[in-house]
């Protein structure tokens, strides 16, 4: 498997100085958030949203270099997607996150909502300072996104009726919305045209569907210590994934577990034997497959260069974690 640092080796520089810009632009005036900020920041996240950002900013600038919006874009990215990591560990209750303690594990519930809430004001500060108007459309829309995708799981938790289509509504909203919308607005900062826009925003689309769905096959398949929070997490919280509806058509007493909330001992161990019994591991890795192609057909446009061959080979790297 091809490492994630060698895939990004045409962004490198620019991400060691987008990390050194977001700790002070998150927490320079606050010792809290500062605290907070080195905490999530220094978390050996991968830095993929922002790295994606800069590759096809630079794949749309191809001979010349990148300009401060771009930059500022890719920070703006990088902070949307961790406030929204940091609320989710609060409504999931969850104690790691990239095997450290979360925000609100190591500062408390009310700091980590206000950490959460600062991070998408001071996005939305840098945003409105492109003044670039579809470009805040498309990140305000991101914003919104991630709350509709919160709630529609909250309210779909145990819900052996959830369709796949449903499952992957939620699964945009959570995570491809900020890959697609931002890769859209990376090439509007470009000034490319409308069609190629559009084409950036299907590769985000189905990159980060992609990037979701085997995110979820791995709640099952790797060690606690890869995942860095415990395995069978999303389906002990009653969040059912694609692993879990295609097990389901095979495995009708799956159902029954589910239903009853693994409230009886053993029951949740059970379902993960059976899901694991399923054909629904191979059929997830089928469908991230189906949608890693078409993102690698929406850079069919983009001039040859290395950060276009870096973001195809993304799409095989995001497959390879599956395995």
């Amino acid at each position: 498997m091809t490492s994630v640092t060698s895939l990004l080796a045409p962004v490198e520089a620019d991400l060691e100085l987008l990390t050194d810009n977001l700790k002070q632009l998150v927490g320079a005036r606050h010792p809290i958030l500062y605290a907070a900020a080195e905490h999530l920041f220094g978390a050996g996240g991968k830095r993929l949203r922002p790295a994606i950002v800069l590759l096809i900013s630079r794949a749309t600038m191809p001979n010349q270099d990148i300009t401060a919006k771009h930059r500022r874009l890719a920070e703006i990215t990088e902070m949307i997607h961790t406030a929204s990591l940091v609320h989710d560990d609060v409504v999931d209750e969850s104690e790691l996150r990239r095997g450290v303690p979360t925000v609100h594990t190591s500062f408390g519930n009310r700091i980590a909502v206000l950490a959460g809430d600062f991070l998408f004001a001071q996005a939305s500060w840098y945003l409105a300072n492109l003044d670039n108007l579809e470009v805040v459309k498309l990140l305000s829309e991101v914003i919104k996104d991630f709350a509709e995708g919160e709630i529609q799981q909250g309210l779909n938790r145990f819900d052996c009726s959830l369709s796949l289509e449903a499952y992957l509504e939620k699964s945009y909203y959570k995570t491809a919305s900020l890959i697609a919308n931002s890769s859209k607005a990376a090439g509007i900062l470009s000034g490319v045209s409308d069609e190629v826009a559009m084409r950036l925003y299907h590769y985000g689309r189905h990159l980060g569907l992609a990037f979701q769905i085997v995110d979820d096959l791995l709640d099952f398949t790797a060690s606690v210590d890869a995942l860095g929070k415990p395995a069978g997490s999303d389906l002990r919280s009653g969040n059912l994934t694609a692993p879990v509806l295609f097990a389901m058509e095979e495995k009708p007493y799956l159902e029954v577990l589910i239903e009853r909330e693994f409230s009886q001992d053993g029951d949740l161990e059970q379902a993960i034997a059976l899901v694991l019994d399923s054909s629904g591991i191979e059929r997830s890795r089928g469908l991230a497959a189906s949608h890693a192609d078409r993102a690698l057909e929406a850079l069919s446009d983009l001039p040859v260069s290395e950060a276009r061959q870096a973001l195809m080979r993304l799409t095989d790297y995001v497959l390879s974690r599956g395995y």
